[in-house]
């Protein structure tokens, strides 16, 4: 395998507190349970169970059901106001659903549900936030205020952060802050990825046919080609990015799938085209549905086509708070002793629907390196053979508790 991700150098630990470490074989042992048993969004019925069960035997009071199979679990500070003066309330989110993707490493700990798998580190999430919420438990008088952990179902698809929203998961009592992590093998293990700002893209899709006009191959001209059509709209949707979007705003437009034609010498009827959209700024909101239906109604218009579009939105940018990031940053500072360190300008055109919830509230989601090329673990994320250095759950726990006691005071 051919990585571009560094090795990390040797991961000097000493910065997570003993407590946290004691904890590590536990985080595996979770991590492990939860990858055998992987469920798609908003069918995460075992994977809610044994969260709370957990939940439960720790005595954390905790609602299911949320949203289908979200989770959200209470822990209340025993830091009283007038000590520090400060009852705010900061939730944690981790998402928990897995990949319709057949794995095929070939691990003690691989899936047992056929043709699906944890290929992007939700198993890891849920453990993280599940060590979380148990060491605050234990140490409720180490900090004030309350936290809010939220186990959200769904985030690969369709998205479970709205709906979560939607049931008040924000409320009772009102949230003034939130954090997330998302384990990245883009970046080596003991590093950190945090900026203020876009961090993650918006992301939008659409489906196109194009009605042309069918025909034998040796008589196009009693035809409207479909595929002649359809490859001068991918074309052209190539210069929207490169010649309407201010260069200064990363932005690109994909065509994923194009299906047309069934025999070489039948000009074919009608052609399928299906794409994404994804940009960083705010601005740019609905430009792109505008402008792509223009380029597509002016190629079919030029060729006598006609055309069906469907164009919707999935999720906005994963926009951080300026003061979120730099209590997480911080803090990174503090965990993170690799050269590496905090990776500052850590971007991506990936989406998560994290957004939904900072558009609430302010917060931070940020990236916890967990690639280690030196034992294979750098597959990226989606592959069927992902898979990440466990040494960061350890980790993950230690900046959420290190975040919770600096926000709320501990």
């Amino acid at each position: 395998m051919v990585s571009t991700v560094p090795s990390p150098n040797t991961i000097n630990l000493s910065s997570i507190r003993l407590t946290i470490r004691n904890l590590q074989p536990q985080l595996v042992e979770w991590r492990r349970q939860l990858h055998q048993k992987p469920e798609l969004g908003f069918q995460e019925k075992l994977t809610s169970e044994f969260i709370a069960q957990n939940l439960q035997k720790w005595g954390i009071e905790h609602q299911t059901g949320i949203a289908q199979t979200g989770i959200v679990a209470i822990i209340k500070g025993e830091i009283q106001d007038g000590e520090l003066g400060n009852q705010k309330v900061l939730a944690i989110r981790a998402d928990m659903d897995a990949l319709p993707v057949q794995e095929l490493n070939e691990v003690p700990y691989k899936s047992q549900h056929d043709g699906l798998m944890h290929a992007c580190g939700h198993d890891g999430h849920t453990a993280i936030a599940l060590g979380t919420a148990y060491y605050l438990q234990q140490h409720r008088k180490d900090f004030a205020g309350t936290v809010k952990v939220i186990f959200q179902p769904a985030e690969e698809s369709p998205g479970g952060a709205k709906p979560m929203i939607a049931a008040g998961v924000l409320k009772n009592p009102d949230v003034d802050g939130i954090i997330g992590l998302h384990l990245w093998n883009n970046l080596p293990l003991g590093t950190v990825g945090v900026r203020p700002g876009a961090l993650m893209a918006a992301v939008e899709s659409f489906d196109c046919t194009v009605f042309g006009r069918g025909g034998h191959g040796a008589m196009p001209h009693q035809t409207v080609d479909s595929v002649v059509v359809a490859a001068q709209i991918v074309n052209t949707l190539q210069a929207v990015v490169s010649r309407n979007v201010n260069p200064i705003d990363s932005a690109v437009v994909t065509i994923g799938e194009l299906h047309a034609g069934t025999q070489r010498n039948v000009i074919a009827d009608t052609a399928i085209l299906k794409g994404t959209v994804r940009y960083f700024n705010p601005d740019l909101t609905g430009f792109f549905k505008e402008r792509i239906e223009q380029v597509i109604s002016g190629v079919c218009q030029s060729y006598g086509a006609k055309y069906d579009l469907n164009y919707w939105s999935l999720y906005p940018a994963v926009i951080n708070d300026i003061g979120m990031a730099e209590l997480v940053r911080s803090v990174a500072e503090e965990v993170v002793e690799t050269p590496l360190g905090v990776v500052p300008e850590c971007q991506t055109m990936g989406a998560e629907d994290m957004s939904f919830f900072l558009q609430e509230v302010p917060g931070c989601y940020f990236f916890l390196g967990a690639a280690n090329p030196a034992k294979g673990l750098a597959y990226p994320h989606h592959h069927p053979r992902f898979d990440f250095d466990e040494t960061a759950l350890g980790m993950g726990v230690e900046m959420f508790v290190r975040c919770v006691e600096k926000y709320l005071g501990g």
